[in-house]
């Protein structure tokens, strides 16, 4: 791909000629280099093999993370269940998810090789490694606390994926939040939920102005969009888990909304 080192080049010869030719080629290749991996990483067969490393990563990892405590408790296997069930997974494919939480919940397994493999496959995906993270942080609350042992867990793989401690923090908080929004009776404030809870269900804090709160929630919306996330690579199946969140943030913004007086 040469179309960018012929538009710079002839912009930088028309400006600063020679040396701004030259100049103009180099800045040129940067940008084909970049335009290369990006038309590579959106392919179909690319975001086939992102689907897949997501699938076996997610599993992978809520294994390890439900044995982080040293058992799996009760509510962890009833939540990968609900996991399961919500995903409309086959027959084959729950067979696989199982075999790969299993292999995940060994005791010798090293969570390093399987991330780094899920990195190099999504790339500079900062949103996919982030829905990957909101799904390991669901589990270790399915009973509605988190261990220092899981913790410590998801610390390790979070810094694994580059993101720090406060980010870490601040993404337990939200989905600790968000589950306020959800309960039997649909996505709505639940019993006991107080306008805390749904402010830190959409990251911000209380005294955010209208416009910054509106600009809050687009932007979770926009991240939990089914197309999006489709986009990025995650699998089909595994959307319809990750989009409830879209759910619970509508439920935490409309109670915002209303008690600021906005429509």
């Amino acid at each position: 791909m040469i179309y960018g080192k012929l538009v710079a080049g002839a912009i930088g010869l028309l400006v600063g000629g020679v040396i701004g030719l030259i100049v103009g080629i180099f800045v040129g290749h940067a940008f084909d280099k970049g335009l290369m991996r990006t038309l590579q990483f959106a392919s179909p067969e690319n975001i086939e093999r992102i689907k897949t490393s997501f699938f076996e990563t997610t599993f992978l990892l809520l294994g390890y993370l439900a044995k982080a405590d040293g058992r799996i408790s009760q509510q962890e296997i009833s939540h990968t269940e609900a996991i399961f069930t919500q995903m409309g997974l086959s027959a084959q494919q729950r067979e696989r998810a199982i075999e790969l939480f299993r292999t995940g919940s060994a005791a010798n397994f090293e969570p390093e090789p399987t991330l780094s493999a899920f990195l190099e496959i999504c790339g500079p995906q900062r949103q996919l490694q982030q829905t990957l993270l909101l799904f390991l942080i669901s589990l270790a609350l399915a009973d509605h606390e988190i261990a220092d042992a899981e913790r410590g867990a998801l610390s390790r793989v979070a810094s694994l994926m580059g993101f720090g401690e406060a980010q870490l923090e601040q993404l337990i908080r939200m989905v600790q939040a968000q589950t306020h929004f959800h309960g039997q009776s649909g996505f709505r404030a639940q019993p006991g939920t107080g306008l805390d809870d749904a402010y830190a269900a959409l990251g911000i804090e209380p005294a955010v102005s209208d416009k910054d709160l509106k600009r809050a929630y687009r932007k979770l919306m926009s991240e939990n969009h089914p197309d999006k996330l489709i986009a990025r690579g995650v699998p089909e199946d595994m959307v319809k888990v990750a989009t409830e969140k879209s759910q619970e943030i509508q439920a935490a913004y409309e109670m915002i909304n209303k008690s600021r007086g906005l429509r």
